[in-house]
């Protein structure tokens, strides 16, 4: 399987910014903090255009001995063709990040 990257995040004062290309979709984006989170399982992000929530991103870890933090993201909205499962993986500076897709 191979990744390819469909976005480019910087941080935010509050979340992430950044754009999303892919063929059939190319917006940006923001990955605002969901501060309604009523259970440990609830997203830790939403994924916004403008005031219109097309997706949800999840805290985790990647396995292995040197676990690495990013956060799975999942985009589904009324803007979007199809749904898409990626991850944001935070660069080292943890300023910006990269938004993986496996095909």
């Amino acid at each position: 399987m191979r990744s390819m990257v469909i976005g480019q995040f910087r941080r935010a004062k509050d979340g992430w910014t950044g754009e999303i290309r892919t063929p059939g979709f190319s917006h940006k984006v923001r990955l605002v903090p969901n501060d309604n989170r009523t259970n440990p399982n609830a997203p830790a992000y939403r994924l916004m255009i403008g005031w219109i929530a097309i997706g949800n991103a999840w805290d985790a870890k990647t396995a292995g001995e040197r676990p690495r933090e990013y956060f799975r993201v999942s985009i589904d909205g009324p803007l979007c063709p199809a749904p898409i499962e990626c991850a944001l993986f935070p660069d080292a500076d943890e300023l910006s990040a990269s938004l993986l897709w496996k095909r």
